[in-house]
């Protein structure tokens, strides 16, 4: 039997036992928390700090297609501290990797540092030659890789993420605005369920083959175009031109591939005509019946307004319209004067910013000082710049029945549509500007968009460019502001082509109707049975007849 002395000192014996484990262990936790101290904590499904990899919902077309998505991929680091022989990891790990940079890669090994990357989003490939390398200290990281099953298709639509997988443009970027940050302007949803666009595959592939084709055909140096449901305000397909693919971000930072549908200022050129008349018959300036004396070119101070499809008589608005006539559209905006047409831009959303589910829409640009002269120029679309869907979203209101809907990128029923849109013109007035429309293709300008079997309606638009300042004749930029069908409008398109070359395919012409119009006309023939607008049997026929006896 133990006495109470003995007792005692197996209590202190325990007690210094149990102190020396613990400050064993102390040690040990210390050191495996400095070992880590440096590495990233790889997370999914929430956003989180710098380096780290947030997971994203997928973003589908308006049926349901994969536009993009996330893949599990493995990234490489290292414990520089754990690397035996530094120049030996640098020979092996540069004979599978060769596009490592080595002074690089030599600095980060030498800094000692518990965590460094060496490659992040390594092919299965590359992973597996790395793996059977061995190198002490080397080791994998799973990670939240994006990506673009169709590749450049609806590329400024979709945008682009960076290397920790946030979105730098596009949807990519609403996502990261909207979704993830759980606002989705009042809507309540996951933030990883899918985002469905409004944007059709079929008809954003079709876009994308026709403009390409056309630049081609042309010589243009770049081109664009938009489709637009009229009764919900969706985009159905956008293309700009140069573009890029996301899978590559960095091809995105080409200055010359940026959006220039919703991203861009232009001048419209002679589209812009199609809000002169409206405004005039809208405001009771004119019938289409009323007539303006295009005789003689139109002075104002030292400026002179010509028309470059001059009928030298007086024109009826209808052929104001038909002839594209500056002289005519200029009378039209003196008669209504400097505030009346600014108030009537405005009503239609073109003297301000648009805003989209796309961010960096810049806001129209117009004079600060509106004169007669700028009243004149603006009317037939010069002084004036403004991104090419403002032009879309006004036309969408001027063939619907007058009711301006704002645009959008996702998909949405007509019924959600209904309460965001404002009347800007009359139904009356829409009526006859879709008679217009119809007109100027079957008579006018725009002739070369006609299909047979379809309904087509269009205003051709061409611009000069400013270059060193001031206005040059040769090089241009034509576009095409097009409805289907113009009985019973559905769709918008506008399509833009910068600087279109002349040849003889084009009878040396590098104007609206000999590029832009049948550019029209080819991207509808294909587009029309995919959005369920089917030809016209008799109209088809007819026009059949017609071709053989000529």
């Amino acid at each position: 039997m133990r006495t109470l002395g003995e007792r005692g000192d197996t209590r202190r014996r325990m007690l210094v036992l149990i102190a020396g484990l613990a400050l064993s262990f102390s040690v040990v936790g210390a050191r495996l928390a400095d070992l880590n101290l440096d590495a990233p904590q790889i997370r999914t499904g929430t956003a989180g700090g710098a380096g780290e990899r947030t997971a994203r919902p997928d973003i589908v077309d308006r049926n349901g297609v994969i536009l993009a998505t996330d893949i599990q991929t493995a990234s490489l680091h290292a414990n520089a501290r754990k690397v035996i022989d530094v120049d030996e990891a640098i020979e092996q790990i540069t004979t599978v990797l060769p596009g490592l940079d080595r002074k690089v890669l030599r600095d980060k090994l030498e800094s000692r540092k518990a965590f460094v990357w060496i490659k992040r989003e390594l092919s299965p490939r590359e992973q597996i030659a790395v793996h059977n390398l061995g190198i002490p200290g080397f080791e994998f990281s799973s990670e939240t890789r994006r990506v673009y099953p169709l590749g450049r298709l609806a590329a400024h639509v979709l945008g682009y993420v960076n290397v920790d997988n946030r979105g730098a443009s596009g949807i990519e970027r609403y996502i990261d605005a909207e979704r993830l940050a759980g606002t989705r302007r009042g809507r309540t949803s996951s933030p990883l369920a899918p985002v469905r666009l409004s944007i059709d595959v079929r008809v954003q592939n079709v876009l994308d083959e026709e403009l390409a084709a056309a630049i081609a055909a042309h010589g243009a140096k770049a081109g664009a175009g938009v489709i637009l449901d009229v009764r919900t305000g969706e985009v159905v397909a956008l293309a700009s031109m140069p573009d890029f693919n996301p899978n590559e971000p960095a091809e995105a930072l080409d200055p010359k591939r940026f959006n220039r549908i919703s991203g861009a200022l232009f001048e419209p050129g002679s589209t812009l005509k199609a809000v002169t008349v409206a405004m005039a018959l809208d405001e009771g300036i004119a019938t289409l019946d009323t007539r303006y004396d295009a005789t003689n070119p139109l002075r104002i101070g030292s400026s002179t307004i010509s028309d470059f499809h001059g009928q030298k008589r007086p024109l009826t608005l209808r052929e104001v319209f038909t002839y594209s006539s500056n002289i005519g559209a200029g009378k039209i905006a003196m008669e209504a004067g400097i505030e009346r047409h600014k108030a009537f831009l405005r009503r239609l959303g073109l003297l301000s910013s648009l805003k989209t589910e796309l961010p960096g829409a810049p806001a129209p640009s117009a004079p600060r000082n509106w004169r007669t002269l700028n009243s004149v120029t603006i009317a037939f679309g010069h002084g004036i710049s403004m991104t090419p869907l403002h032009l879309a979203a006004a036309g969408a209101a001027l063939m619907n029945g007058g009711l301006l809907i704002p645009p959008t990128f996702l998909r949405r029923s007509a019924d959600f549509a209904r309460p965001l849109a404002r009347r800007v013109i009359k139904p009356e007035t829409s009526e006859k500007m879709r008679t217009l429309m119809r007109l100027n293709v079957e008579t006018g300008t725009g002739r070369k968009a006609q299909v047979a079997g379809y309904s087509i309606g269009g205003k051709t638009g061409t611009a000069e460019k400013v270059v060193n300042g001031r206005y040059s004749k040769k090089d241009l930029r034509t576009s095409f502001l097009g409805v289907v069908p113009a009985d019973a409008p559905k769709y918008v398109t506008l399509v833009m082509l910068d600087e279109p070359r002349p040849s003889a395919a084009t009878r040396g012409q590098a104007t609206a109707g000999w590029n832009a119009a049948p550019l029209t006309g080819r991207l509808i023939s294909r587009i029309a049975p995919l959005l369920g607008i089917l030809p016209d049997i008799d109209a088809t026929q007819t026009a059949s007849v017609k071709e053989t006896a000529n």
